[in-house]
């Protein structure tokens, strides 16, 4: 493993388990056996350094979400897809999923708040985007495509928090209970 892996695998290693303010510069060189001036001259900053692993941990799952998004008329299916893609994603990067978790729920002038804000923004308008499509279909969605894809988000992001605490498990039952629940709630 090279320096800059090295590093944003011990920075992933400490912000998952005590938080991005919790975690200093010097602890995140000395785990990665670098020097602070190597961690410097990769990402600039720890605000860099947490930008870059943001970035590549995402671009890994905004491309899983473009696929899984395109809508062809059935939106229960297309959830569903969403649905098993975002608990895969998270049962397979569990350190990355619980660290950006809680930093969406950061202080409000928070460097973490600010650097998750930018990529959870992208997650979101992929999932607008497809209640744009399937309000097509679905009269009664019509201008609520941001309402549907935060309360969408959420539901899912609760559920895969839960399993991250050992609460319940990310299976096809819970993926069939979440999509039917949504659904419910969007015909009701």
């Amino acid at each position: 493993m090279d320096n800059r892996s090295k590093i944003l695998s011990c920075a992933l290693q400490l912000f998952a388990a005590r938080g991005y303010d919790a975690v200093g510069v010097q602890e995140i060189a000395e785990a990665a056996g670098i020097t602070k001036p190597t961690l410097y001259h990769y990402f600039g900053s720890k605000y860099g350094l947490l930008q870059s692993l943001l970035q590549e941990q995402f671009t890994e799952l905004q491309n899983v979400l473009l696929k899984v998004t395109v809508y062809h008329g059935d939106l229960p299916l297309t959830l569903t897809r969403v649905t098993q893609a975002l608990f895969d994603y998270a049962a397979t990067h569990r350190r990355f999923y619980r660290m950006q978790l809680s930093m969406w729920f950061a202080p409000p002038d928070s460097e973490s708040l600010k650097a998750i804000s930018e990529v959870n923004g992208d997650q979101q308008q992929i999932l607008e985007q497809l209640f744009i499509q399937a309000a097509q279909d679905h009269g009664n969605m019509r201008g609520r495509h941001r309402a549907y894809a935060t309360t969408f988000l959420g539901m899912i992001n609760t559920y895969i928090g839960l399993a991250l605490n050992n609460h319940l498990a990310l299976d096809d039952e819970l993926v069939y209970k979440a999509v039917h629940q949504f659904m419910y709630g969007i015909f009701s």
